[in-house]
């Protein structure tokens, strides 16, 4: 019995002894074959504070779609515009595009960032008929100001640039207004006939000139300038051809028509009285429908600001 147990005792040793001689062979077989495998699998990222051995696959999520922004100069639908009889081109004048009084870019302005972004109570005449520039946008809203600028003068006997206007210390006033949304004519007490309130002297992509009588010029009556537009196309399409058919008829726009929306996040405007550039923070004047209880203002009733308007 005892023999049996010695013997079986041997077996199981010269066993042990055979997996002890063998285990760093087969070990190495493991790794030889490990490494052949990986040769064409995908790519792997080690994990810090783990032995290089130790490696882990990289998550490749698909990436996230791209949300594709709403262009914010969409034509305004329904918009539908008509031509109406103007004075005339006055003769000898440059082309519409290079008219300092027309095309307000060939002029250009300077942010005058000392001057307050608010309302003014100034003193002087007031045209009770003035238009009301809190029509400009749907919800007629109080100003924000968001920036405030002077135009440049005009040297009519060189044809150049002038100094900055300094009668005024704002003569263009950027209003705050969310991308896209609609801007419209402001009404006035003024009318041109058969319902027209304006007529457009000039338009481009991003800015349009709008004369409260029927003369084509800025002599008499009030115009504005707006900047800052995505201007209607097919009301830029009209003006377009009005004005390269002779400019005898112009686009003629009603009270508070929609005509082109806010190209970003402020529109500038300026405002004319008979050719001269005026302020368009004057509450009694472009903004008599805000209250001074709902709106504050800078009082500068020693200087004088005077409207008179009329056709």
């Amino acid at each position: 019995m005892q023999h049996k147990r010695a013997w079986q005792l041997a077996i199981a040793v010269a066993l042990l002894g055979l997996i002890l001689v063998r285990l760093p062979a087969a070990l190495a077989d493991v790794v030889n074959y490990s490494a052949q495998s990986d040769s064409s699998a995908p790519l792997l990222t080690p994990v810090l504070g783990v032995s290089p051995r130790a490696w882990l696959p990289v998550a490749r999520g698909a990436p996230s779609p791209t949300q594709t922004p709403v262009p914010v100069c969409q034509p305004i639908p329904g918009a539908s515009y008509s031509s109406t009889q103007s004075s005339g081109y006055p003769p000898g004048d440059p082309p519409a595009e290079l008219h300092p009084d027309l095309n307000l870019s060939m002029r250009g302005w300077e942010v005058n960032g000392s001057a307050f972004r608010g309302l003014v109570d100034y003193s002087g005449d007031t045209d009770s008929k003035a238009p009301r520039l809190v029509d400009l946008f749907a919800n007629r809203r109080a100003p924000v100001f968001s920036t405030v600028y002077r135009v440049y003068d005009w040297n009519w006997a060189s044809n150049t640039r002038g100094s900055l206007i300094s009668e005024y210390p704002v003569t263009l006033a950027g209003l705050a207004a969310t991308p896209g949304e609609t801007v419209h004519v402001p009404a006035s007490g003024y009318t041109l006939g058969q319902g027209v309130e304006v007529l457009v002297l000039y338009a481009d992509e991003d800015s349009i000139t709008l004369k409260y009588t029927r003369e084509d010029n800025v002599i008499h009556g009030y115009t504005l300038h707006l900047e800052g537009l995505c201007v209607e196309p097919s009301l830029m399409a009209r003006y377009q051809a009005n004005n390269a058919a002779g400019r005898s008829v112009l686009p003629g726009l009603v009270e508070r028509q929609e005509l082109g929306r806010a190209r970003g996040t402020e529109i500038q405007v300026a405002i004319r009285d008979r050719g001269s550039f005026m302020d368009p923070r004057s509450r009694k004047d472009w903004w008599q429908d805000i209250s001074a209880s709902a709106l504050s203002a800078e009082q500068r009733l020693d200087v004088e600001h005077n409207v008179q308007g009329g056709q």
